[in-house]
């Protein structure tokens, strides 16, 4: 018995070689480039002195870095920003894509379809150095073509982006904007696979549009909605550096600055390194301790596992 195991064992290894050695690249790029920085989280418990190196003589403090940071000026707002700005984006990412999906299902011209998928897809193409141009361009309080739409309207001009009581949803509705039309792809994929048959049965027993996307297309989707969402909760201290970073301004600190903004300013620009290490020390725990418990659920209730 043990030596059939054996033989089916090598069996499959010599089957699955291939794709092992097709992962060797990433692997070690992820090893060199993301596990061996981890070192560096022992300055989150040092008085850290670039001068003495990384393995210099360092003073050990404990907590006292994390004790600094959590009673620095602006770093539990950042971390409320963060909550409040990622949560959104969680919720409005799933939610978006789905009615979109669900519309564009409904698009009887395949020609006219496809052009309204490629037209939403396209943002998604881009990096946010250059979409943070384009937003900065259309939502100018004096040039932007939004606020001359509105002064058309009779309305007075916006400052989208130099106004916290409009910064924040203006970043939570431009990320949505940029990314959806990805997530829209992965629920056309999960429509598809609905049976067409029920679809043919509720038109023989009369019922409408709006019925057979509640009654069909909605539940035949349940699955790949809930594992998104679950596997979304990693998400949550992740409100997005590089398009917060490319839109803020001091003005806007108040409700805008989140985490990982806060880390560089206070990291790069300050050269506070122990307390920035420590905010990204508390930020990763959080974040694996949501990400282990979303893969968890993700196996338990879906039976989804990464291999």
């Amino acid at each position: 018995m043990k030596k059939e195991k054996m033989q089916r064992r090598q069996v499959r290894l010599k089957k699955e070689l291939p794709f092992h050695l097709m992962l060797l690249p990433g692997v070690l790029f992820t090893f060199i480039f993301s596990y061996i920085p981890m070192a560096g989280m022992v300055i989150a418990f040092q008085k850290f002195i670039p001068a003495k190196g990384l393995f210099g003589d360092q003073k050990w403090i404990g907590f006292e870095n994390f004790t600094y940071l959590f009673n620095m000026p602006g770093a539990l707002a950042a971390l409320r920003n963060t909550i409040s700005i990622a949560f959104w984006k969680i919720i409005l990412s799933l939610v978006v894509p789905i009615i979109v999906a669900i519309l564009l299902n409904e698009v009887r011209s395949s020609k006219f379809r496809r052009t309204i998928q490629t037209a939403i897809y396209l943002p998604y193409f881009l990096s946010w150095v250059i979409f943070s141009g384009v937003l900065l361009d259309i939502l100018s309080p004096s040039s932007g073509i939004v606020n001359a739409f509105l002064n058309l309207l009779g309305m007075d001009s916006i400052f989208f982006l130099g106004d916290n009581r409009y910064f924040q949803s203006t970043i939570i509705w431009t990320d949505i904007w940029k990314g959806f039309g990805f997530g829209t792809i992965v629920y056309l994929a999960a429509i598809t696979g609905i049976d067409q048959s029920l679809y043919e049965a509720a038109t023989m027993d009369g019922a409408g549009r709006f019925r057979k996307m509640w009654h069909i297309t909605l539940p035949g989707m349940r699955m790949i909605i809930v594992l998104m969402a679950v596997l979304s909760l990693g998400n949550i201290l992740n409100a997005g550096f590089d398009q917060i970073w490319n839109l803020i301004s001091p003005q806007v600190y108040e409700t805008g600055d989140v985490i990982d903004t806060f880390i560089y300013r206070i990291g790069m620009i300050d050269a506070q390194f122990g307390p920035a290490t420590a905010m990204g020390v508390f930020k990763s725990a959080v974040s694996c301790f949501f990400i282990s418990v979303s893969y968890y659920l993700a196996y338990k209730l879906f039976d989804y596992r990464v291999f």
